[in-house]
């Protein structure tokens, strides 16, 4: 489960970091009007690294606890903001929709912490 979440968030980040950066237009017409550009352009250019990161872990063997970290965090962050601000009408309602698919990538990593830990050996829980 762990190569298709990260393959999929990773992917999900990267398309939604690099739209505003490519054509704000478009995607200012599908999120809303803005009236600072310039942050929704900075917050798109850095998650890129954010995907970069999540990317790198499904082509190196390496402890993965720090892809769970920045993969759940990143999508709590994001729950956190996207339903404060779309439920007080700061932000369009669209925002309602990625906070749950963020909720998703929150479960499907929380499903890979506890299949992790409950193959840990005992003496080491």
């Amino acid at each position: 489960m762990l190569r298709p979440l990260l393959w999929t968030q990773a992917t999900y980040i990267m398309v939604t970091a690099i739209w505003p950066l490519v054509d704000i237009a478009s995607f200012m017409y599908v999120t809303g009007e803005k009236t600072d550009v310039w942050l929704v352009k900075t917050v798109g250019a850095l998650l890129v690294p954010v995907a970069a990161c999540l990317y790198t872990h499904l082509f190196i063997e390496t402890d993965h606890r720090p892809a769970l970290v920045l993969g759940s965090l990143t999508a709590v962050a994001f729950i956190s903001i996207d339903f404060y601000y779309a439920l007080t009408d700061v932000i369009s309602d669209i925002y309602l929709a990625d906070g749950i698919l963020e909720i998703m990538f929150v479960v499907g990593w929380v499903c890979i912490a506890r299949a992790r830990r409950s193959r840990r050996p005992e003496t080491l829980r």
